[in-house]
């Protein structure tokens, strides 16, 4: 079942619908990791076929793929502006 490309476009639909109600893009790592995955798995080719080989490659590629959609996100979008200012200085030194 964690072969089908229809299974990993379902979990990016359905996380990119939990992201709308919970929003912060918090989820959306995930969301874009499963149409990641969905789209090799539709292609097929070499790597689908290492990634098809067992469950715990293809969970960990999808960690991976989460990990860099998160951090491409958090370099795009960066921290809110209403996060909170940290000084590493004393304004009287």
């Amino acid at each position: 079942m964690w072969t089908a490309y229809w299974f990993w476009f379902a979990a990016a639909l359905g996380l990119g619908i939990l992201e709308v109600l919970a929003p912060g893009f918090i989820l959306l790592g995930f969301a874009l990791a499963a149409a990641v995955l969905g789209g090799v798995f539709a292609i097929g080719g070499p790597f689908a076929a290492y990634l098809a080989a067992s469950l715990p490659i293809t969970l960990v590629a999808f960690a991976a793929l989460s990990l860099i959609a998160w951090l491409g996100l958090r370099r795009i979008f960066g921290k809110p502006e209403k996060s909170v200012k940290v000084w590493h200085t004393d304004i009287n030194d």
